[in-house]
């Protein structure tokens, strides 16, 4: 699960930074189909991630509020890649 984990943090952040570029083009006079798009798209993944540090936080041995921690730096661009690279990476070679 944990694998799944350190996947599903940088699929969402770079879901999170294409719909950002989608809302730029739509605010400058393109068209908004990109948000229309991608936006479902993140928040299904979004939600994968935090079903997936819900399942996963006990077993690395984080506590509730570092969960809570993790899922709001899920929430934040590029804060998946900074939590899988960081706090995930060292849960990784803690495991094993």
């Amino acid at each position: 699960m944990l694998g799944f984990l350190r996947r599903i943090s940088v699929i969402e952040s770079v879901s999170y930074l294409a719909l950002l570029v989608a809302v730029i083009v739509k605010r400058t006079g393109g068209t908004e189909l990109g948000v229309q798009i991608i936006g479902p798209i993140h928040g299904v993944l979004f939600l994968a991630f935090v079903w997936a540090v819900l399942q996963t936080f006990k077993q690395i041995g984080w506590s509730f509020p570092r969960a809570v921690q993790a899922m709001v730096l899920g929430s934040l661009p590029l804060g998946g890649i900074w939590l899988e690279r960081n706090w995930l990476a060292e849960a990784e070679s803690d495991a094993g």
